[in-house]
């Protein structure tokens, strides 16, 4: 094309935000406007990613490059594939519905926080497109200080410490990455080039010393355990628009980066490391399920369940096939989707009481049916409901895991029983319990609210229904991946597995 796509997808939002600068802070409903139209936009021009990506191709698509430091071979490189479109996509529904979720509660330095919005947006969909490894590692750190000023200025009251453990776990992880960064650079011919580096062969010794320095910024934004505990204090004390966004996209990186670099750049030390990545993934499922079970807040127990289902998002990758791959980008989005729709519903109930204290709730189907019917939805999805997307990504990661680990998916089908455990329960104390003079007359749900929460009810029903929808795009990206990592021709068809269950 010769409209460069992704460069104004990028960066049209952070001038978006910048242009706010020129609107006085007491304008307050002017800046909101502003901040939604431009967000809207945004969704307009990540449109035509939908329609005219060309499925039948693993080749990057929409791609731009320009030269930029020669000295050092750094240019820069933009491209997507069907790894990588969707979240795009995802990237720009999160941040308008952010948007919307925060119209009202957010009251002090309101400018300021509608740019940190859309300057975070723009920051997180040049991750996505990056293929120069020194421009990549630019919007990775960048992505950062928006979401730094988010949870530190706008809050709850532990928001210092809070923000202080998230800098501080991403910030170890992201300079162990750049060293490896580096090595890759001076090992693979002086390129930043992700797709050249992926074409060089690197021993395996250095394979294995540069996949544990990359997993340790991966892992931490994943979260994989056990270095997942800076993302319940942080979803804790962010605002809505802040959690819905770590959980819709920020921590969907970690796993794009296994994706994206460890796997194809990686290929003989993710092998080696099948079986220790799929027991971390395994205790995190574990794990975070059983420690849902003892939360008593409402977005602690969200933030632990994703801890939960993105160890599923990481067997799904190492589980190393067609189908299980597939399985966890899908049920990355999913979980974009329904964690994103549940923290959008918690925080529109915190408005009404100002507590999140699960014991200070009961009786809310009869105050607020409406966000009731809502909730269920969300609650049904994150289960795994058949009918519901969270279903076929769940069922995807556990037919790759069973072909290749029978084992593996015996113990992640335990945290299927104890996810739908902690997210029954919860839905019962909240809605079924003894009416709680607490929430006696509450206001149900608004129009801006419910035109929030629609778009997440229609995804979480379209991708469930018609799974293809979003799976067709992945196909053709996935096989070259898996043909990176063991070699060209041993791609498992959806014919082979057929065959080999028929057995």
């Amino acid at each position: 094309m010769s409209v460069p796509l992704l460069s104004t997808l990028t960066f049209f939002p952070v001038l978006g935000g910048l242009s706010l600068l020129l609107v006085k802070k007491e304008e307050v409903q002017t800046i909101k406007i502003m901040a939604l139209v431009i967000s809207l936009i945004e969704i307009l021009l990540a449109v035509p990613l939908f329609f005219l990506f060309d499925k039948t191709t693993p080749l990057m698509q929409f791609t731009e490059f320009h030269t930029w430091i020669p000295a050092f071979n750094i240019n820069y490189s933009m491209g997507i594939d069907g790894i990588s479109v969707l979240f795009i996509l995802l990237s720009a529904l999160i941040t308008t519905l952010s948007i919307s979720v925060s119209w009202e509660a957010i009251q002090t330095k309101v400018k300021e926080f509608f740019i940190a919005i859309l300057i975070l947006e723009g920051m997180m969909i040049g991750v996505f497109c990056a293929l120069d490894f020194f421009l990549f590692y630019i919007f990775w750190e960048a992505m950062l200080i928006p979401m730094f000023l988010i949870i530190g200025i706008w809050g709850g009251p532990n928001r210092l410490y809070a923000t202080v453990k998230f800098f501080l776990y991403t910030l170890v992880g992201s300079l162990l990455m750049l060293i490896g960064i580096i090595t890759l650079y001076a090992q693979g011919g002086h390129t930043f080039d992700i797709l050249k580096l992926a074409q060089h062969s690197f021993p395996i010794g250095l394979q294995k010393t540069l996949f544990w320095a990359f997993f340790a910024a991966f892992a931490v934004k994943v979260p994989m355990w056990p270095v997942h505990t800076w993302l319940p204090d942080a979803h804790t004390e962010a605002p809505t628009a802040g959690s819905v966004i770590l959980a819709g996209i920020l921590i969907k990186m970690g796993a794009y980066g296994f994706l994206r670099f460890s796997m194809p750049i990686l290929p003989d030390a993710t092998q080696a490391m099948m079986v220790p990545m799929l027991v971390l993934s395994l205790i995190g499922i574990i794990y975070g399920a059983i420690i849902c079970l003892s939360q008593t807040d409402l977005k602690r127990l969200i933030a632990y369940s994703s801890v939960s289902h993105m160890g599923f998002v990481t067997l799904g990758i190492y589980a190393l096939n067609q189908q299980s791959i597939e399985g966890g980008i899908l049920q990355m989005i999913n979980h974009g989707v329904v964690t994103g729709a549940l923290f959008l519903s918690i925080g529109m109930v915190y408005e009404r009481t100002h507590t999140r204290v699960i014991a200070d709730y009961g009786g809310l189907s009869s105050t607020m049916p409406v966000f009731g019917s809502f909730f269920l939805f969300f609650t049904l999805a994150s289960v795994g409901l058949p009918g519901t997307n969270g279903f076929i990504g769940e069922f995807l990661i556990l037919l790759g895991s069973f072909i290749n680990r029978p084992w593996v998916a015996f113990f992640a089908a335990t945290g299927l029983i104890l996810g739908a455990w902690y997210m029954l329960w919860l839905y019962q104390r909240i809605f079924f319990n003894p009416v709680n003079k607490k929430v006696v007359g509450l206001p149900e749900l608004n129009a801006r609210e419910i035109c929030t929460l629609l778009p997440m009810v229609a995804l979480i029903f379209w991708i469930g229904l018609y799974p293809n929808a979003m799976l067709g795009f992945m196909h053709e990206s996935v096989r070259h991946l898996i043909e990176q990592v063991y070699g060209t021709g041993v791609t498992q068809t959806a014919s082979q597995v057929s065959a080999m269950l028929m057995h």
